[in-house]
């Protein structure tokens, strides 16, 4: 399935917590500029769908990304909820694991 999205959901809140964690605004955005992991999140999706995204800014650094999308009346919005830099076991485990996938 394929989701157009127009653009981001921030509010101070979510920008806040985001950044909080050292992830800028700019950082989380460019995450989307490059090919991306994303699993569904069942586990803490009470009130609407989240998603956690592994992905690289353009500086290299891996991200963790938790988001929702958001529907409006004029589109889809994607809506951070939470993001931080992974660590380097997390980068490990990952990059161990895409390597695998790709050889299937």
């Amino acid at each position: 399935m394929e989701t157009r999205v127009a653009g981001f959901d921030w509010d101070e809140a979510n920008r806040d917590k985001c950044q909080k964690h050292g992830v800028s605004v700019a950082a989380i955005e460019s995450l989307f500029r490059w090919p991306l992991a994303i699993f569904p999140d069942p586990a803490h999706s009470r009130g609407e769908t989240r998603f956690k995204a592994i992905g690289r800014t353009e500086a290299g650094r891996y991200v963790l990304l938790v988001f929702t999308l958001r529907s409006r009346a004029d589109g889809t919005f994607i809506r951070p909820i939470s993001a931080r830099y992974m660590h380097a076991k997390e980068v490990n485990y990952y990059e161990t694991e895409a390597a695998e996938v790709e050889k299937r």
